[in-house]
């Protein structure tokens, strides 16, 4: 065993082995792996092995794709056999509401070069006979779907690694993780320490413990998991050929053939969590004792839908753990706060994303991001607040959900309410009904008189559509109030600090008592983040940016911090509320003795005022595209200054609005959103961010050389906005666009604008086919509709009542 190396992966499961192959494919060679036992241990090895391309987040779906593609190149280059079954797969609908996921799915797999189409009852009994059909609406075929043999795959991506000039070490137990000052580690083992570069923790079942060794708690906790495989099936041995896969929503279950009979598991309800408090280190290629008392329910429906289970026999019962994290996707990337420390865990479907996983981690590591916006598996994704006491009732709900129906406004209630503002209880009072961003609880809209307090989960318009309404009406005919605590926000400080600014941000920075817009970008000339900087002084600024992005912004920083700079998150130190509205500056004159007059208080002019006992940092800005202030104090002011507020803004017609009616808002100027139209899969060309960049500032800003390029060239496509002839469902994200019978493009976002009274849409399409009235269509739910692209904002097109 070497005892230096630029990188050290611990784990011998398919993830680790698929990141030390993917670090050889990319260049690295002098890289290790180790395993405590033997290749496999732990989740691998009692893998059914089912493989699937179906993801909600389109990026994800794109790297299974890769992840499945990339099995005959193994085989290929190895020599070994992945033992792939490429089966196809039908995933079945039985209200129409599954329906509506599975059309919605099926819209977004057209732009992304994924052949699945949607079956109706009859070509569904042709595919998988066994199946009942009674009840069933529809499915989703996808022939990319099928299963392979876990041990044999991992064992090809460890061969094609050691092809690669990468070391493995089996029967080697990691004891400690300990950095260096420079940043580099030393990883103790019971063999010996290994000085490396790099750590990768891929060590599965063992992740939260490996983790603990440097203080960190990662969002992940074990499950306990059931598949049976059956004695011979006639109406399976009999066949022509091999059955697909069906995947049961309704039954919780997924089934395929294995051998003579059929393998199904289940993601029951009545689930357990293993290893509540730590995995055994002496567990490996164990199982857990046999369970079926927790499937009973589960079994009896699966008789019911696939009839020939009834009478089959039991060959084998495989009962063992795997490990989640509270959404049920991998924890990927450098780990914020620790220098050259990497995760890869977290990865409940390894062998649909083992392969997505390692090609990420690699290039993340290698070339220095990854290619494609991968924050669906960032682990930066969950912030400090994800305890254990978070984690454990969250990945619960998530396997219990596993095959429920995913609804674009759905709000999850385990681990809810927990991080809370000063206001809860006052918004609660007045009827709110709670979103989430981040942990952290957030008024999505206020219900009134008998109103229900839920907002029904639903593809087509919801029950929110009355007050979100209500809202928009009161911000652009009196004055809205709403919280400012769902921003991230951060006080960089010191003697360089403009000049880091220039030098991290593209745009420019203001001056004191200014605000900017401006993107962050990566040096591939990707966005990286959106933000407002403010001027305070010209050693202390204010950065704000989307509130869910903190860790993820905040390791950004950390990774290229400079000079005599310091970055420090306040996100919830500093509070307070937004204003907007035609009576706003009426409102924060009667609060305030300063001159907020047009003249004294520009658009985007940031003051230091007293408003009741606060000394407050406003700011002319509002993202509602209106007459608007933010309005900051210290997260202890807040009660008092919302009283001051509210009480002064009864004779103006003051109404609190939530987020459902802040993006109908935005709608209206057609702003973007962060990790919708900004995020690291676009670029500032493409978004029309490029109007923000400072292009004559004396600054080689990171990310200049390809923003330059790009600008050069021009952006192949571009943003655009459509009013869209919908019915009763608006664009939510990926829907395709259609021109001339083909897919352009896709959306980003979109919604209703209540103002403007039609539904609107944003999303990319070819820059040469961009014009004003432009006719396409947008398919949504499988409806194709009618949809006109439009360059005048519905609202305030001139700017004269947002800059007035």
């Amino acid at each position: 065993m070497k005892t230096t190396t630029q990188v050290c992966v611990i784990g011998g499961g398919v993830v680790g082995c698929s990141v030390l192959y993917h670090l050889t494919k990319l260049g690295w060679s002098d890289v290790m792996l180790l395993e405590r036992s033997e290749l496999t241990s732990g989740s691998t090895w009692h893998a059914a092995g089912g493989f699937h391309t179906l993801n909600g987040d389109t990026n994800m779906a794109a790297l299974q794709g890769y992840t499945i593609r990339l099995y005959r190149e193994l085989e290929e280059l190895t020599g070994m056999s992945c033992g792939l079954h490429h089966v196809g797969g039908v995933t079945l609908a039985d209200t129409p509401e599954r329906l509506d996921m599975l059309k919605a799915e099926r819209a977004k797999h057209r732009y992304m070069g994924l052949e699945t189409e949607i079956l109706g009852p009859e070509e569904i009994a042709k595919v998988a006979p066994i199946t009942n059909l009674d009840g069933i609406l529809g499915a989703l075929y996808d022939p990319l779907d099928g299963h392979l043999d876990p041990s044999g795959t991992t064992h090809a991506y460890a061969k094609a690694a050691r092809m690669g000039g990468a070391e493995i070490v089996l029967h080697t137990k990691v004891q400690e993780t300990n950095p260096r000052p420079d940043g580099t580690w030393d990883v103790v083992t019971d063999k010996g320490t290994i000085h490396a570069e790099h750590v990768v923790n891929a060590a599965g079942l063992w992740a939260r413990e490996v983790g603990a060794m440097v203080g960190l708690q990662l969002p992940l906790h074990p499950m306990e998991h059931q598949y049976i495989v059956t004695d011979d099936i006639p109406e399976i041995f009999e066949r022509d050929a091999e059955h697909p896969h069906v995947m049961d929503p309704a039954g919780e279950s997924y089934l395929r053939q294995e051998g003579r009979g059929l393998c199904i598991g289940f993601y029951e309800q009545s689930c357990r969590p293993w290893a509540v408090t730590g995995t055994p280190w002496e567990f490996g290629h164990e199982l857990l004792p046999d369970d079926f008392d927790k499937i009973e329910d589960s079994i009896a429906f699966a008789y019911r839908r696939f009839p020939v289970l009834e009478t089959a026999g039991v060959k084998s019962v495989i009962h063992g753990p795997f490990t989640f994290a509270p959404d049920g996707n991998p924890l990927v990337g450098p780990v914020p706060g620790l220098r050259n420390y990497w995760s890869a865990c977290g990865v409940m479907a390894g062998f649909s994303q083992g392969g997505g996983v390692g090609l990420t981690l690699a290039q993340w590591m290698v070339e220095g991001e990854p290619e494609r916006d991968v924050f669906a598996m960032d682990v930066a994704r969950f912030g400090r607040f994800t305890t254990p006491g978070y984690t454990l009732p969250k990945v619960i709900e998530n396997y219990q959900t596993r095959f429920s129906v995913s609804y674009p406004n759905e709000e999850l209630p385990a681990a809810r309410p927990w991080r809370t503002t000063s206001m809860y209880d006052v918004f609660d009072g007045m009827g709110a009904v709670w979103g989430q961003q981040y942990g952290l609880e957030v008024p999505n809209y206020f219900a009134q008189g008998d109103e229900p307090r839920h907002e029904t989960p639903s593809f087509r318009r919801s029950n929110a559509w009355e007050a979100t309404a209500r809202e928009v009406a009161a911000v652009r005919q009196a004055v809205g109030i709403n919280e400012v605590q769902n921003f991230g926000k951060y006080i960089v400080r010191g003697a360089t600090a403009r000049a880091w600014l220039n030098r991290i941000m593209a745009g420019r920075i203001p001056a004191p008592g200014r605000i900017s817009l401006t993107p962050m970008l990566a040096p591939s000339g990707r966005i990286m983040g959106d933000f407002t900087v403010t001027c305070l002084s010209e050693q202390e600024f204010r950065l704000t940016a989307s509130y869910g992005a903190q860790d993820f912004h905040m390791r950004w920083f950390d990774q290229h911090l400079d000079g005599d700079v310091s970055v420090e998150n306040v996100s919830d130190r500093i509070t307070g509320f937004q204003i907007a509205g035609p009576r706003a500056r009426d409102l924060l004159a009667k609060v305030t003795e300063a001159d907020v007059s047009a003249e004294a208080f520009r658009f985007l002019d940031a003051k230091r005022i007293i408003i009741g006992l606060s000394e407050a940092l406003v700011q002319r800005v509002s993202y509602t595209g209106d007459l608007g202030y933010e309005i900051y104090v210290d997260a202890m002011e807040q009660r008092g200054l919302w009283q001051t507020l509210w009480d002064a803004g009864q004779d103006f017609g003051l109404r609190p609005f939530g987020m459902r009616a802040m993006m109908s808002l935005r709608l209206d100027k057609f702003f973007g959103a962060w990790m919708r139209e900004f995020s690291p899969d676009y670029t500032p060309g493409e978004t029309g961010l490029d109007r923000f960049i400072a292009w004559k500032k004396n600054t080689d800003f990171i990310g200049r050389a390809a923003a330059e390029a790009e600008r050069a060239r021009g952006a192949e496509r571009q943003l655009c906005a459509f009013v869209v002839d919908a019915r009763d469902a608006d664009v939510v994200a990926y829907e395709p666009i259609w021109l001339e019978g083909e897919v352009v493009g896709f959306c980003t976002s979109g919604g209703y604008s209540h103002h403007a009274q039609t539904s609107v849409a944003l999303g990319f399409i070819p820059r040469n086919r961009v014009a004003e009235g432009l006719a396409v269509e947008i398919e949504i739910l499988g409806d194709m509709r009618p949809a006109q692209l439009v360059t005048t904002p519905l609202f305030d097109a001139d700017g004269s009542r947002m800059r007035g």
